[in-house]
């Protein structure tokens, strides 16, 4: 259990820091953001309580808000996505028999139950975003484009992500 717990926070400590150093400056057309650290609080084990998922949620959203100079919009969108991943996992994943140890990933799950699931945690994720932004300066169109866009755009780093860190020997459902 400690390997596992281990891993994990190696895992999103590089996540928050290629965040920080990397995908805050790959945005395109100055509408499509990449939050990447966001695979930190979809890819947590299924089996940890609700209560140490938003603490960690939190905390990764603290620690981008720190690097980013966002006042707070990803604490609290992370904090409430990671409260919303086991009620959204289970949309997708019925079973409830030996979920121990489980992380969910394209092995684990399924590509297509993991993407449905990935897209799902992304699009909640830059609805609940920019809509917190959105309070400062409104566009309809651009508030639109930009949950489009960042959505697709960081589902698709997400799943290559997932590519990279999923092992092959990893217990499937």
């Amino acid at each position: 259990m400690a390997k596992i717990i281990a891993a994990y926070i190696l895992r999103l400590a590089l996540l928050i820091l290629a965040q920080a150093v990397i995908f805050n400056n790959l945005v395109l057309f100055n509408v499509a953001v990449p939050l990447v650290f966001v695979y930190g609080i979809i890819s947590m084990p299924v089996t940890w309580s609700t209560n140490v998922s938003m603490l960690i949620g939190f905390a990764t959203g603290a620690l981008v808000d720190i690097f980013s100079n966002t006042l707070g919009v990803f604490t609290l969108s992370s904090t409430i996505l990671a409260f919303a991943r086991k009620p959204l996992f289970h949309l997708y994943v019925q079973r409830d028999d030996d979920l121990s140890g489980l992380r969910p990933s394209q092995r684990s799950m399924g590509t297509a139950a993991f993407l449905k699931y990935a897209l799902t945690m992304v699009l909640a994720f830059c609805i609940l975003c920019f809509t917190i932004d959105a309070f400062f300066i409104f566009s309809p169109w651009r508030y639109l484009l930009q949950i489009g866009t960042s959505t697709v755009y960081t589902l698709v780093i997400i799943y290559a992500l997932d590519s990279i860190f999923t092992r092959q020997h990893e217990k499937r459902l």
